[in-house]
């Protein structure tokens, strides 16, 4: 459990960052041998693979970011730019084991998912100069521009989602963040020419030609894609090392795919796009595991809006330039479910609390359902409707309670994590952020079975 005594966490990170550089290491040369052999089928300039190489800057990445994030913890502190971390022990209660506002405990460092994205940034302009090493046609100047595009990207949604840290914007202010820093990549992708048309399904080819140019509808629909994906990360959030973790287990998925597609594609420039995927990816998944080390329960850091769009943003960079969007929504399985399961509060037909994260029970050590407080009779009629479905199908716990001579009732917050501790029942905090990242792995595995091989019933062809 956390505790207020500074000297426990160093010791601790002292102690285990050892440990740590030594398996970054590791992985880093098992890696490092079956990247040799995975490039385009040319020759590089240098001698070495481009993807061997950037396995070596990511795990140099991964390194420096275990290092740096523990060493500005004190100086985030200093600019006011920490949390209390509500489910910990130490944090102060009341004789009833309630929280007393104003909120005090151990103070952890705010919006250190902003270290680890700049190191990130830092090895993919190290890399330039290796990306396009292997180009027997002379310099790609409009790979280049894809490249940088992607980078200022994701480096917009770092500096937007570090403002947000600040300035503590609205929710209608942060949906529309993303749209901004999906500019650069939109504007590169029409320069170049992409495409804009999708596959027809087999059952309507009947009615529809087998493809379909969606024009202009088509970069609504990647500007929405950035927009989902940065804010699906941050409404899932609310226990140590679950933004983090989520955000490593869809790398590892998005990783997975670009090698699967390596090994099963023939063409030449759909292998390049899963390629340059696979470079984005390897020292994103390096540097979001060191900050997962540090934001792991008891967590010592926490990593803050400016990771959960910085992750989101470099997962839809990817997909909108690999061309790969509606596999990558398939990863976001129980982020969507979550978002679907959160709609009745995030439109407010049922209150919506500020905070919908679980509480902490003093007496049991446990992490339990959160919820809100409403009467019936204040809720309108589709508000009502959606509790009574819900309530039906057993998806919501509601305790009705009387309050000032009237029949309230109090129902729990609609999260996937509240939805977990309902089904589960109460847990540790750390196991609860375990279930949560199972049922992320569960999501790719259903993912990869949906694209490879139920998408046949579909379409033709699935390449």
């Amino acid at each position: 459990m956390g505790t207020g005594d500074g000297k426990e966490f160093k010791l601790q990170e002292a102690k285990v960052s050892t440990t740590a550089v030594g398996i970054v290491v590791a992985l880093t040369a098992i890696a490092f041998a079956p990247a040799l052999t995975v490039q385009l089928g040319t020759s590089s300039q240098i001698g070495i693979s481009p993807l061997a190489i950037n396995v070596l800057l990511s795990g140099i990445g991964c390194v420096a970011s275990l290092y740096a994030i523990p060493n500005f913890r004190e100086m985030f502190v200093k600019a006011k730019l920490y949390g209390i971390d509500l489910n910990k022990a130490s944090t102060v209660r009341d004789s009833k084991g309630k929280l007393i506002r104003p909120y005090q405990g151990y103070k952890v460092p705010e919006a250190m998912g902003v270290i680890s994205g700049m190191i990130f940034l830092v090895i993919m302009f190290f890399f330039i100069p290796v990306a396009f090493s292997d180009e027997p046609a002379g310099f790609p100047y409009n790979k280049l521009a894809q490249y940088l595009a992607a980078l200022l990207s994701i480096a917009c949604m770092c500096f937007l989602g570090f403002a947000d840290n600040v300035l503590d914007l609205r929710w209608r202010h942060k949906l529309w963040l993303p749209m901004a820093a999906t500019l650069p990549i939109l504007m590169v992708y029409y320069v170049n020419g992409g495409v804009t048309y999708v596959m027809v399904p087999n059952i309507l080819r009947d009615f529809l030609p087998e493809s379909m140019d969606l024009g202009p509808l088509y970069y609504i629909f990647m500007a929405a894609l950035g927009i989902f994906c940065t804010n699906a990360i941050n409404i899932l959030a609310g226990v140590n090392g679950l933004e983090a973790g989520q955000a490593v287990v869809i790398g590892l998925s998005v990783l997975a795919n670009n090698l699967l597609q390596l090994q099963r594609l023939s063409q030449q420039n759909r292998r390049e796009n899963h390629l340059f995927s696979a470079m984005v990816m390897i020292p994103f998944i390096a540097t979001t595991s060191a900050l997962l080390y540090h934001n792991w329960f008891p967590s010592r850091v926490f990593v803050g809006d400016a990771f959960c769009y910085f992750a989101g943003m470099t997962f839809a960079v990817v997909a909108i330039l690999g061309h790969f969007s509606k596999t990558l929504l398939l990863f976001f399985i129980p982020q969507i479910a979550n978002f679907l399961y959160s709609c009745p509060q995030l439109f407010k037909l049922v209150p919506c609390p500020r905070h919908r994260m679980p509480s902490l029970d003093a007496k049991t050590g446990l992490i339990g359902m959160s919820y809100c407080e409403f009467e019936p009779s204040s809720l309108s009629f589709m508000g009502s409707l959606v509790v009574k479905i819900l309530s039906t199908l057993r998806m919501v716990k509601t305790v009705p309670f009387q309050k000032e001579g009237k029949t309230w009732i109090k129902m729990n917050n609609l999260t996937l994590i509240n939805w977990t501790l309902f089904v589960m029942g109460p847990m540790r905090e750390d196991w609860l952020t375990i279930t949560l990242l199972l049922e992320q792995a569960l999501g790719t595995i259903l993912a990869f079975l949906i694209r490879y091989k139920l998408a046949g019933l579909f379409y033709s062809v699935v390449e």
